[in-house]
């Protein structure tokens, strides 16, 4: 069967992307552990405790491994850790876990050389690990770049002869906030940047033939990480390096629903592209909580094995289908229709189908707030944009702005059928007997409903939003599938993202729609999101659901970058490095700060995941000492050492002095 895209040679780096078909690589051996293509994808994590606290570094080490960890990363930030590493790995060993080590270096090639005779595999950062970061500009030469080659390659060496002799595998792991002056000064605060700071470590290994290797470009920006990852598989190929394996992480995701929804916009994505061999979730809680949200997205794909049945009657010209660059954004081109599609931001339409709405309380899961005192609408800034209601039209007035969609069948009856709107099946759309609203139709459609016929019809009309329903086990290859056919016959309606999951927990429903709904995001596809409810019997069960169905809809928005309604924060995982109590340090700001919508706030545990790590946040919370906390605008320090007990009301102030700080306004539940 003929497919309906092929990747054009050009922009190579999966198989396919309407079947999942994992990517063939080089198998690596990390101890007793195997990975790549013939293996599982493992599962990792890191650990938070001090690396000199050897029971604590191993009891912590031992959480992890029983909550499903496959390789255990520890930090060794300076040679007295990575000494230290000895003990932790002897006393594991004494009490049976032989779960291979990872020793997390930086800035220190001793403590690399050190660590790589002792434990099965080594991190490095090329970014940091040859060059020191002064944030400067050099305008280099052809021939002062090669000798800045030359001068890592030297420093380099070293640690290759080791992991050759001892049979320590290394991840060449490249981080986005922390590129090297050198690589940023030629190729810029990039994904190109990213993988060529990783190619020039690789390519040293390959010319002293080490290749147990694994790599990583990893970033806190969701679709920067997916860019650089594509990229750089499309450069090993297009160079003939090896296909090594990749290691798949968003740094500093943060906690709770953002961090899941970041992580599985990135990770997840990737996944369905059939890249990655091993995760890593970064999560600002315990690590021993990241494994088993690590193994949630790694398990839908253990049995996939899914390729989509293309309408027949659909032809291309061309196989090599070009859509958008995979390594760079471009939103689809589209009309506008009502506030959908054209400049708008993505809508957030909330599922009511299920629900029979009796009061105005009910909408308070969709961000809406009736105060009855003076009898009126206040919206935070998670509010729905619309509600479906489906077979049932909801029996009040809707506040100002907040429209609703009900059933064709349902909105032909209706006396007012203006302010209300309707959703056609394509049976009902391609009746010519229908009524059209003057404004926003939508119309329900998955693959099988793009014939010919359709398309002529649809793509003519400019009051027309498409409601795109994922029906198969692979929502996301669905979802693609419906937006390279709407590109080949230059559809350009708006389109809604439908999604709809069993009654599975919270965290997977995070995860899976981040993953389904946020991959096609930040490919550029998608106007409108509307997460399908499961069927829960109790409306109290349905209203609880659908308040966390409005929140993730808005955090995979904004994790795509293509709505901004909160405040977003950029919180490292904590490791051993860690010099404050990051957990309960991110809930204080994050409690004081949380009402400063579009704000990014970098909270990082120690000056590694510092100014660089934090990326492209605005205001940035680093320790760089016991006690003592380093406050930044952008990547410029402006306050330093600050005692951690002032810090968060220094920061506020900074927030303060750049007029970026509001008063959160109270609303008067009591009333309600």
């Amino acid at each position: 069967m003929k497919k309906l895209y092929m990747l054009n040679s050009e922009k190579k780096y999966c198989n396919s992307l309407t079947e999942y078909s994992r990517r063939i690589t080089n198998q690596v051996r990390i101890g007793d552990l195997y990975l790549g293509s013939d293996y599982p994808i493992r599962v990792q994590s890191m650990t938070t405790i001090d690396t000199m606290d050897t029971i604590g570094s191993v009891e912590q080490s031992i959480r992890m491994i029983e909550s499903g960890c496959e390789l255990v990363r520890i930090t060794a930030p300076s040679v007295k850790e990575a000494q230290n590493l000895e003990n932790i790995k002897n006393e594991l060993r004494k009490r049976g876990y032989n779960t291979p080590l990872v020793a997390d270096i930086h800035f220190t090639p001793n403590a690399a050389e050190l660590a790589a005779r002792i434990v099965e595999k080594v991190r490095i950062n090329p970014g940091n690990y040859a060059d020191k970061k002064r944030f400067e500009t050099i305008d280099y030469t052809e021939e002062s770049y090669k000798v800045e080659l030359e001068r890592i390659r030297e420093r380099f060496l070293p640690l290759i002869k080791i992991c050759k002799e001892y049979g320590t595998a290394m991840r060449i792991g490249t981080n986005h906030g922390s590129l090297s002056d050198r690589i940023l000064s030629r190729y810029g605060d990039t994904p190109l940047g990213m993988v060529e700071s990783a190619l020039e470590f690789l390519r040293i290994c390959e010319d002293e033939n080490y290749f147990n290797i694994v790599i990583s470009m990893k970033s806190s920006n969701p679709q920067v990480m997916v860019q650089a990852y594509r990229l750089l598989v499309h450069r090993l190929e297009q160079e003939k390096l090896k296909p090594y394996p990749l290691h798949l992480g968003v740094t500093e995701a943060g906690e709770g629903e953002d961090g899941r929804i970041k992580s599985a916009m990135g990770i997840g994505t990737l996944l369905e592209d059939g890249l990655g061999d091993t995760v890593r979730v970064s999560l600002t809680e315990d690590p021993e909580f990241e494994a088993p949200v690590a193994k949630s997205l790694i398990d839908r794909y253990l049995s996939r094995n899914v390729e989509l049945k293309n309408n027949q009657t659909l032809k291309t010209e061309n196989n090599e289908l070009k859509t958008t660059n995979p390594f760079s954004y471009t939103r689809r081109e589209t009309i506008e229709v009502g506030n959908f599609g054209g400049l708008n931001v993505p809508r957030v339409i909330g599922d009511y189908s299920h629900i029979d709405v009796t009061e105005h309380e009910d909408l308070r899961a969709i961000g809406h707030f009736y105060l009855p005192l003076p009898d009126k609408w206040r919206m935070n800034d998670l509010g729905a944009d619309y509600v479906f209601s489906g077979k049932k039209e909801i029996p009040f007035m809707l506040p100002n702005g907040l429209k609703e969609i009900l059933d064709y069948q349902v909105w032909i009856q209706q006396t007012d059928k203006q302010n209300k709107l309707p959703l056609f099946t394509v049976e009902e759309f391609l009746n010519p007997a229908k009524q059209f609203h003057s404004t926003i139709n939508f119309i329900t459609i998955t693959i099988d409903d793009l014939t010919p016929i359709f398309i002529e019809l649809v793509k003519n009309l400019t009051n027309v939003v498409l409601v795109v329903e994922a029906r198969s086990d692979a929502p996301m290859i669905e979802l693609r599938s419906v937006y390279f056919s709407l590109f080949t016959y230059n559809v350009k309606n708006p389109v809604v993202l439908r999604t709809k999951y069993k009654a599975i927990s919270e965290s997977d429903f995070q995860l899976f729609s981040a993953t389904d709904c946020g991959g096609v995001l930040i490919e550029g596809f998608g106007d409108g999101i509307l997460l399908d409810l499961p069927d829960f019997e109790s409306k109290q069960d349905l209203l609880e659901r659908l308040k966390v169905h409005n929140s993730t809809s808005f955090g995979i928005l904004q994790a795509a970058r293509t709505r901004m309604s909160k405040t977003e924060y950029i919180s490292c995982p904590s490791c051993g490095r860690t010099l404050f109590d990051l957990q309960e340090t991110t809930a204080m700001i994050r409690k004081r700060t949380d009402h400063l919508k579009g704000v990014k706030i970098g909270i990082m545990g120690c000056i590694v995941n510092g100014p660089g790590e934090m990326a492209d946040a605005d205001y940035g919370y680093v320790g760089i000492g016991k006690d003592k906390i380093a406050l930044y605008r952008g990547q410029t320090v402006v306050k330093k050492s600050v005692h951690a007990d002032n810090a968060v009301d220094e920061l506020m102030e900074l927030i303060k002095e750049d007029g970026r700080w509001f008063e959160q306004e109270v609303m008067e539940y009591e009333t309600i």
